[in-house]
């Protein structure tokens, strides 16, 4: 079920058109019981060496997508377009199941690994990131200011549901050179406070404790980013104040990031 659930969600981000060809990736933290729904092998057929400390995951198997992959072939062949890794010590993780064929995971693992530490530090049912490459968002980081402040007020203010669904705002960074620690270090640190970090001309890096969860909250943002592109260059009539923001939040208990709309 773990796994037909995981190929669903992405073949859904495939056919939004969020990653194309081999873009974007995803991984899903597994306790032991959730890894033998996929298998009972404990034994490593591979390892693979990370350069920090990922001993905060032990305990944890984790379900990546490969490097290379295309989301539309894993469907098919769940076992040559996922990996599941166990964590074997501090600095290395041993393939027990999948890249059949002799693939590796995704090269943005190591922004995986940091993302996960830091969201588990602040939640401890959190369980999934998923990068991919949402039309709409990316055109509206190449237009608007990269401050979280008033990427976050524009896109609460485009929908009644946005500031409901992800009231913490979401953070922007600056372009950066993908698949590396430098980027893995930025994305992680704006994790301690945010489920979501855009990389500017990119993509988005998003979180959640499951993966409905996660696939709704990219769906939602990527939905706040399409009607901005739409309007921001029309004469606005109207459109959500502040104080109806602030209205929101009271009428559907969400705490709100302060500094935004008050």
């Amino acid at each position: 079920m773990i796994l037909d659930d995981t190929c669903e969600i992405l073949d859904l981000l495939y056919k939004h058109g969020w990653d194309e060809r081999n873009g974007g990736n995803l991984s899903l933290l597994l306790t032991k019981e959730e890894a033998k729904t996929i298998t009972k092998n404990t034994n490593p057929l591979r390892s693979f060496h990370v350069d920090f400390d990922i001993s905060f995951l032990n305990g944890f198997d984790i379900i990546v997508t490969g490097t290379g992959k295309y989301f539309k072939n894993c469907l098919k062949d769940p076992e040559d377009n996922l990996g599941l890794l166990m964590v074997q010590d501090s600095h290395t993780l041993g393939l027990i199941w999948g890249f059949s064929k002799g693939g590796a995971p995704t090269s943005e693992l190591p922004t995986h690994l940091k993302s996960h530490m830091q969201r588990l530090k602040a939640d401890k049912n959190h369980r999934v990131v998923i990068h991919c490459h949402p039309t709409n968002l990316i055109a509206m980081s190449h237009i608007h200011e990269l401050d979280s402040a008033s990427f976050t007020r524009d896109l609460w203010r485009m929908q009644t549901e946005s500031i409901v669904v992800f009231p913490e705002g979401v953070y922007p960074l600056p372009w950066m050179l993908c698949g590396g620690n430098d980027i893995g270090d930025a994305t992680a640190d704006k994790m301690r406070d945010y489920r979501v970090v855009i990389w500017a001309s990119h993509g988005i890096f998003a979180t959640g404790t499951n993966l409905d969860e996660t696939f709704g909250l990219i769906e939602t943002i990527e939905k706040a980013a399409e009607i901005y592109m739409k309007i921001f260059d029309k004469k606005i009539y109207q459109s959500i104040t502040n104080e109806e923001l602030i209205e929101l939040s009271k009428a559907f208990h969400v705490k709100y990031k302060k500094g935004i709309i008050d």
